[in-house]
């Protein structure tokens, strides 16, 4: 068996192509528990099962189904009928350890967090301005975008509210840019369908409110008519303490806060011209998906820098939330009080300077909202008190107003100081949502990640995210093979000559300490690489640290091909040779392509 190649337009080259051997560490791993016998029984898979640290432990009936799925892996065992108890050989053996259905990476598909604590104690999976299909400045506005994330599991999204030409219902667009307008009756209908497709936990509507008075009424009459009962609200005008996940499951919340993210402050409408303009100014920061998301020392440097340079008509992101209450206090008198009585999360920043909005208050809770460059200038001087702001009120941050393309940032810098809502493009594919798509494969996928504990603690103190730590473990990651590509891809994707040429890269996301990237070497015209190629990762902060795997095509002319990624919650491994599936640049799992790897920690 193998493939053809046209070269030089009238030569063809012929390249064998065959299945890769099983390791030597998974023909190890099958003679330890057969016996040294050239098969395994139910016996030998239960011994195998236990060693590698198998969460439940399996009853016969168990160990015969998983053994008959192992079987039917292989293409016309379907057909051949049981006449005994099954027998695995080697081969048998090695495609289960090769299956990502049988044998994933991550433990607990299911909700394993407490779930009881108040909401200030979770990541939160956040989506920022939800409804846009694309840029920030001229896309459409839509409600798919609002379903997809929430197919994900997204359990925080973001809507504008306008009124339309006529001033007599509400539109849904990024204010004063060239976006089209969906209505908000019917993103609120979508958002009630699609709520709990992905995750039984709350969905909180965040809404950037720039309506007068009778249509904040009329959105109260929407929201009560759509939602009904599932919508939750407090007793009182002011929390003591927010509620938990597991309080609200199946509940849809309403937050808000003054508006003013981007540009609608200070400007007037956008004209054709100037969205292309922007868009051309922020294409050369963000079009490559291949951009390595820096880390957060960097971006705090940026954005001191930013404060140092900026001209004042710049800063837009600054100067406006700084009269964020002075504006929620002219407008409160106006607030249609069923409307006001539906929020359950109120947004607020006191009059100051940013660390005086770090302050808490003792007899309530509220959101604020920063933008990520904000973030980085307070946290350079203030980090513990944005982690004690944080263990009981809801910080988010959101992209600065220079993220026209519908970029991302580094989401470690919020994480690391508990800042719960960390806003994200959901349509700005690339490294950076890649992280955040892998961040919330932990805890069954649910979309609320409990804090770890150093965030929470007060005594002996507060943690400090600018002390360094010391290593508390460290990861080994072997890289096996691969293998997919092949039924997933043409022929000549890679190559027009002959088969790519793979290489894998393999690293932490996390805390500059921790965050690394390292790669293999790269496997010459072969469909099914083989690198065996072993690295160590020391982790001084393993309870967010997030493995990082992509593979790419070497090019010698051109730029390297993509193919594939994943990234996958240290927290979550399973210890022992696993299937690692791989995703693409959207985030879409392929329906072939994955890697074998070993994890360990010491």
């Amino acid at each position: 068996m193998g493939t053809t190649y046209k070269c030089c337009l009238i030569f063809k080259r012929r390249f064998h192509s065959r299945d890769a051997p099983p390791p030597d560490d998974v023909r190890a791993l099958f003679s330890l528990h057969s016996g040294g016998g050239p098969h395994m029984g139910a016996d030998g898979l239960r011994r195998y099962l236990n060693a590698s640290g198998h969460e439940d432990p399996l009853d016969d009936a168990e160990v015969d189904r998983l053994l008959d799925q192992i079987r039917l892996q292989q293409p016309g065992r379907a057909r051949l009928p049981r006449l005994a108890r099954p027998l695995l050989a080697l081969d048998d053996f090695h495609r289960y350890l090769f299956s990502h259905d049988l044998n994933p990476p991550i433990r607990h598909p299911q909700v394993h967090h407490d779930m009881s604590r108040p909401l200030s104690h979770y990541f939160i999976y956040t989506g920022h301005n939800s409804y846009l299909t694309g840029n920030q400045l001229s896309s459409d506005c839509s409600d798919a975008p609002i379903i997809k994330a929430l197919q994900r599991g997204v359990r925080v999204i973001e809507l504008d509210m306008w009124p339309n030409s006529a001033k007599d219902d509400i539109n849904i667009l990024h204010g004063r840019t060239l976006t089209t307008p969906v209505s908000l009756i019917k993103c609120l209908r979508s958002i009630k369908e699609y709520a709990f497709v992905a995750s039984p936990y709350p969905v909180i509507i965040t809404l950037e409110d720039h309506l007068p008075a009778d249509l904040q009424e009329k959105v109260a009459k929407m929201v009560l008519q759509v939602f009904g009962n599932i919508l939750y609200y407090p007793d009182t005008d002011q929390l003591k303490e927010f509620p938990s996940p597991e309080e609200l499951k199946g509940r849809v919340l309403l937050s808000t806060k003054p508006p003013k993210e981007y540009l609608e402050a200070k400007v007037g409408p956008m004209k054709e011209g100037d969205a292309d303009l922007l868009l051309g100014k922020g294409a050369a920061d963000d079009a490559a998906w291949g951009k390595e998301v820096p880390d957060f020392h960097t971006e705090i440097k940026s954005a001191k820098k930013h404060d140092d340079d900026v001209s004042e008509h710049q800063r837009d992101d600054e100067d406006d939330d700084d009269d964020d209450d002075e504006e929620e206090q002219k407008m409160q008198p106006h607030i249609a009080p069923q409307y006001k009585h539906l929020i359950t999360i109120r947004a607020g920043k006191p009059k100051g300077s940013l660390a005086d909005a770090l302050k808490s208050d003792p007899d309530k809770v509220r959101r604020l909202s920063l933008s990520e460059q904000q973030l980085a200038k307070v946290a350079e001087d203030h980090g513990t008190e944005i982690v004690r702001f944080t263990q009981r009120n809801i910080l988010r941050i959101y992209p600065k107003g220079t993220r026209v393309t519908s970029s991302n940032y580094n989401p470690f810098l919020g994480w690391v100081h508990g800042a719960q809502m960390v806003a994200f493009n959901m349509q700005g594919y690339g490294r950076a949502l890649w992280l955040m798509h892998g961040f919330y494969k932990a805890n069954g996928g649910c979309g609320y990640v409990k804090k770890p504990d150093f965030l929470m603690q007060t005594e002996p103190g507060v943690f400090d995210p600018r002390e360094p730590q010391p290593v508390k473990k460290t990861l080994k990651v072997k890289v096996y093979m691969g293998d997919g590509w092949r039924m997933d891809f043409k022929q000549t994707h890679f190559d027009q000559y002959s088969p790519p040429d793979f290489y894998a890269r393999v690293g932490i996301a996390g805390v500059p300490a921790d965050s690394v990237m390292k790669k293999t070497k790269a496997i010459e015209d072969n469909w099914v690489p083989v690198w065996e190629e072993e690295f160590s990762f020391p982790l001084t902060v393993p309870e967010i640290a997030l493995l990082r795997v992509e593979v790419h095509e070497y090019d010698m002319s051109e730029k390297d091909d993509f193919g594939g990624q994943t990234v996958l919650p240290v927290s979550e491994l399973r210890p022992g040779i696993r299937a690692v599936a791989l995703f693409d640049r959207k985030g879409n799992k392929y329906n072939h392509v994955k890697l074998l790897m070993r994890f360990e920690f010491a």
